[in-house]
């Protein structure tokens, strides 16, 4: 939008503005809704995605900016950053109360448009220095214009396909995590507990995108092996055998197993929760892998599954307390688990 927004500022008085930005996007939102490609509810919204102007009038208004001039690059830079500013405080909120986004999340979501918008922006102000004297010129930027909606369509498109995606393994990983419900309830509604947990985790550690959304579906599955083991052993009131110990220990490599089956997304998954009883200090199995090497994701839901684990009621003893179960895990941090990870969730439980 810079290309044209950047001219508006300098072509038009400046409290029209934020109103024409307003009924340009309206009328783009209007004819995508007739093509039944946007809900009306959506377009309702669309007056949220004007008020990035507000900030750069603001700024043009209050320091009394006439024509452009490549001097006032101060006040130009100022109001750019006024727009981001605007922009940030706009959406950012709704996005958390609306999305549950993290305002920090919702700022690296927005940065990158930024970055484009800060690239754009000169191409807008040369465009404005020339159309004050021929206003034909600002016709020049419509074929550059042209090609940016080209693109962002096309992205859009790569971005819709790319959710369809998602959305299919998180109805596979869903329909999973149901089968491991109705085989066993309590590791069902127990790694529903853990997916909580992680998620908490990982924001506290500031873990997003790609790695998040394997931690959220390693923790929902991470017990899916056990449809494999024998029910009499997942439910035995008493000590287990090391017989039987050894055959629960193939859980991991047997949900490693079904997901690979699956491939793709879940296929990656499958690798997390091979290491999901991956210990610190290199004590754990399968692979006695340790430190680093063991995968983040599978870190974290290693630390969320113990402390859950520990604070439920289980046929042969009863739930001990949060406070209780975190003093365990700090006890076993550097050796069973990753201190940071420990420290993450202890913090996130105000504990």
């Amino acid at each position: 939008t810079q290309p044209v927004f950047v001219p508006m500022l300098f072509l038009l008085p400046l409290g029209y503005v934020p109103l024409a930005i307003c009924g340009g996007l309206l009328l783009g939102a209007g004819a995508e809704h007739f093509r039944r490609r946007l809900p009306l509810e959506q377009i309702l919204l669309v007056p949220l995605n004007s008020w990035h102007s507000v900030g750069p009038v603001a700024v043009l208004a209050i320091a009394g900016a006439g024509q452009p001039a490549l001097s006032d690059w101060p006040i130009y830079l100022g109001a750019l950053g006024a727009q981001f500013g605007v922009d940030y405080l706009v959406h950012a909120p709704r996005q958390k109360f609306v999305n549950g986004v993290p305002l920090h999340l919702a700022a690296k979501f927005m940065f990158s448009g930024a970055l484009i918008d800060v690239a754009l922006a000169p191409v807008g102000l040369l465009a404005a220095l020339v159309a004050i004297d021929h206003p034909i010129a600002i016709s020049f930027v419509l074929p550059l214009v042209g090609l940016l909606v080209v693109f962002s369509r096309e992205r859009q498109v790569r971005i819709d396909h790319a959710l369809e995606l998602s959305h299919a393994y998180r109805g596979t990983a869903l329909l999973l995590g149901d089968v491991v419900e109705a085989d066993d309830a309590y590791t069902g509604s127990h790694s529903r507990d853990v997916v909580t947990l992680v998620l908490d985790v990982c924001d506290r550690l500031g873990v997003s995108g790609r790695e998040r959304r394997d931690a959220e579906f390693a923790a929902l599955l991470h017990d899916v092996g056990k449809i494999k083991i024998p029910a009499e052993i997942i439910n035995k009131p008493a000590k287990l055998t090391d017989e039987e110990f050894e055959l629960i220990k193939t859980h991991t490599l047997e949900g490693e197993r079904l997901l690979s089956q699956v491939g793709g997304l879940l296929g990656n998954v499958g690798r997390i929760v091979r290491s999901c009883h991956e210990d610190w200090d290199g004590t754990g199995y399968p692979d006695r892998l340790a430190g680093e090497d063991i995968p983040l994701a599978a870190r974290i839901v290693r630390c969320c599954d113990a402390y859950s684990a520990i604070t439920a009621d289980r046929p042969y003893r009863k739930a001990r307390s949060a406070h209780e179960a975190v003093v365990e895990l700090r006890r076993c941090a550097g050796t069973d688990f990753d201190p940071a990870v420990v420290e993450a969730l202890a913090e996130m439980l105000a504990l």
